[in-house]
């Protein structure tokens, strides 16, 4: 049976790392170095630079705090798990920093620890920054200790660390309706900050949830999450190229009255019950290029509570490029709100050279709003605009973007097949695409036909 150590955050000494404030739990005499493969239980807060290494099973037990300008590593190939009575979150605050950055061959992985592992078992990963944000949010959400609930700050270059070559498993912690832990929550993260090579799988709210910031991203995988996959709000403002998304159509998480619903993209600029402006800034402007999104599209037994592909509103502008959005379920492009909408018809947000199919409403715009300055618009002029200025197209079925196999929840195949509109045609001519931080790739969506980054650190079928 494999050595079950219980020690504090000052286990770290022990084992080659800088030791941290004591707490009540048991620790290991002076000396003692833990056997490789224990399992070493974390809590509390972490305020000394710190090595989680490979050879040991880190287990996250309720909140822990990384602050006071320490630095927290993570070698590639380390476990981090998270038993059910706990939900272990691991909280980076924005005083300090994380470094976890694995390989394709030794992915970092966060995970349940137990033997039946279910969604929620593992509170999530949490990263505050010190970019802007607008406020919508005043504090970080999911219960967190008031002393480490604020976030944000003037530094939009900020850096807290490195994320690259992660598994985030079974995460999500509901404390309240509306209050959760997300599998990576990035709460104001600046553009110095490297998030790369990242898939959250089988969690019980979003995958992603960007508060603010600016923070770049590429190579992100949300799959059968519960709510929505790529949730952006607070005035986010950062670049994502190369995106997947998969939804479990039997798996949302519980919606109570609210009338939520669960969307493969949800995209705000703030909400408007918090008394808010929709126009307050900075305005939430995400810049996204190369992503595959595939919704449940109509399966037997799909849940009630599924949505939209892209779900723009409250105030948000976007740009979304050289993509393929398949099988939404009450639709697909949503526009709704009229500054939502007016950035659209106006020609400062797209959906821009890519495809969009949906079970109904492939473009859905939301109808009544009269526009500032005498501009008007209607579904037939949305559409247009879609498929003419922006070059996009509204195909019939999902099998007419010729993806290999993408409603095989289990083994999903996204490349390109032959014949596939998405082998070529790529674009990087509106707006910001031009930037030196997108791959001038020739192919659309997030997979190349002749190279998938999605091979050997990912995981399926859960």
């Amino acid at each position: 049976m494999m050595n079950r150590l219980t020690l504090s955050v000052a286990f770290a000494s022990i084992i080659a790392l800088a030791s941290c404030k004591k707490s009540d739990d048991q620790t290991v005499p002076t000396g003692n170095t833990p056997a490789v493969g224990s399992t070493i239980d974390v809590r509390g807060t972490i305020n000394t630079s710190t090595t989680w290494k490979k050879d040991y099973v880190y287990r996250l037990r309720g909140y822990v705090y990384v602050t006071g300008g320490a630095t927290l590593t993570i070698e590639p190939g380390t476990k981090i798990v998270s038993n059910r009575d706990s939900a272990g979150v691991l909280v980076i605050y924005r005083d300090a920093k994380i470094m976890a950055d694995g390989s394709a061959s030794s992915p970092i992985v966060f995970t349940s620890a137990e033997a039946n592992p279910q969604p929620g078992d593992l509170g999530g990963l949490v990263i505050a920054g010190q970019a802007t944000s607008n406020g919508n949010h005043s504090v970080m959400e999911g219960g967190l200790d008031p002393a480490f609930s604020a976030f944000g700050g003037t530094n939009d270059a900020h850096n807290s660390g490195v994320v690259r070559y992660v598994r985030i498993e079974y995460a999500g912690k509901a404390v309240n309706p509306g209050d959760e832990v997300n599998g990576l929550s990035l709460y104001a993260v600046g553009s110095g900050t490297t998030i790369d090579y990242v898939e959250v799988v089988r969690g019980l709210d979003d995958a992603y949830e960007f508060f603010g910031g600016t923070v770049n991203c590429k190579h992100l995988i949300a799959y059968n999450s519960a709510d929505d996959d790529f949730d952006m709000d607070d005035g986010y403002r950062g670049k994502i190229q190369f995106g997947i998304s998969i939804k479990d159509p039997k798996f949302t998480d519980n919606k109570g009255t609210t009338g939520d619903v669960s969307n493969n993209f949800e995209v705000d600029n703030v909400n408007p019950s918090n008394g808010f402006l929709l126009t307050r800034t900075p305005i939430t402007f995400p810049v996204l290029s190369n992503f595959t999104a595939i919704g449940p599209n109509g399966a037997t037994g799909t849940s009630a509570d599924y949505g939209w592909g892209m779900r723009w509103r409250r105030g948000a502008k976007f740009i979304l490029a050289n993509s393929v959005v398949v099988g939404g379920q009450k639709g697909g492009l949503r526009l709704q709100e009229d500054s939502t909408v007016a950035a659209y018809v106006r020609g400062t947000s797209a959906f821009y050279n890519s495809l969009v199919q949906a079970v109904i409403n492939p473009i859905d715009v939301q109808s009544g709003l009269a526009l500032a300055g005498g501009t008007t618009y209607d579904l037939a002029s949305v559409t247009a605009q879609t498929t003419g200025a922006y070059k996009s197209t509204v195909i019939s079925t999902a099998a007419d973007a010729k993806i290999t196999d993408p409603f095989n929840n289990g083994t999903p195949n996204l490349k390109p097949a032959a014949g596939s509109p998405l082998l070529a045609g790529a674009l990087f001519d509106f707006g910001t695409l031009s930037d030196t931080f997108f791959e001038k790739v020739s192919f659309r969506g997030a997979v190349d036909p002749n190279n998938d980054w999605t091979a050997g650190w990912t995981v399926w079928n859960k």
